[in-house]
């Protein structure tokens, strides 16, 4: 089940037409959205290395972890309210870009990753408190961890780059596939196939609407690869 019409309708919303064309709130929500990463991560980071071993390794684990993990919660809290926020101000193209997919996919491993540590390997960190070399399985923890936080930052980062975009067709059958892009071929048929010829459909069209109408917007145009906030087009 395609989540495409959702995400049409919530850019059609007025929330979203504002937060997206707002000269300083967008970019306010985006500079909120890194700075609570940096921290997350940053916090993160240490926890991992102290796992595997390479730093802090005098400095028992769960003084680590109990000095850590608030200023992590925080910064993790902060961080996925203002990533809705800024999903929330372009859905469509968020929704079918293939390297915000990717990111929610690592996310969610991240996410996992954490679960399966604090509730396994950490429950017996007592027993390893000391020790300058964690178990394996903490150490795999971390080193899962540092892996997933990379991914996550880079797909994030590359969002912003509209090399496979859905309306910069042709793309490859898979690129469409994974973006969820939905294109019509000459027969009239839509669904992504690789070098056809194409229509941009409603996923694009929508992004150029006013609110609660049919017709194309006679405001901003909000093509998919345009700076939110400012009008101009992203690198």
């Amino acid at each position: 089940m395609s989540l495409l019409p959702f995400c049409q309708w919530l850019a059609d919303t007025r929330g979203s037409i504002a937060l997206h064309e707002s000269l300083y709130m967008y970019p306010l929500v985006e500079s909120v959205h890194v700075l609570t990463l940096c921290l997350f991560v940053g916090m993160s980071v240490l926890l991992d290395l102290r796992l595997l071993g390479l730093t802090l390794p005098r400095v028992p684990v769960s003084v680590v972890t109990s000095r850590l993990l608030p200023w992590m919660q925080a910064g993790f809290a902060i961080m996925i309210v203002s990533g809705v926020l800024l999903f929330y101000a372009i859905p469509v193209r968020s929704y079918q870009n293939i390297f915000f997919r990717i990111k929610l996919v690592a996310l969610a491993f991240a996410g996992l990753n954490a679960w399966l540590f604090h509730i396994g390997i950490h429950e017996t960190a007592t027993e390893w408190d000391l020790d300058r070399v964690a178990p394996r399985a903490a150490r795999a923890a971390g080193a899962a961890s540092l892996v997933l936080w990379a991914v996550i930052i880079v797909c994030g980062r590359m969002i912003a780059y509209n090399w496979f975009d859905c309306d910069k067709q042709p793309q490859p059958h898979i690129v469409n596939v994974l973006a969820g892009c939905v294109v019509e071929t000459k027969e009239g048929s839509r669904f992504p196939v690789p070098g056809s010829r194409f229509s941009v459909l409603d996923s694009e069209r929508a992004a150029n609407r006013e609110p609660g109408t049919g017709e194309p917007g006679t405001r901003n145009p909000r093509t998919k690869n345009q700076e939110p906030g400012t009008g101009n087009r992203e690198p």
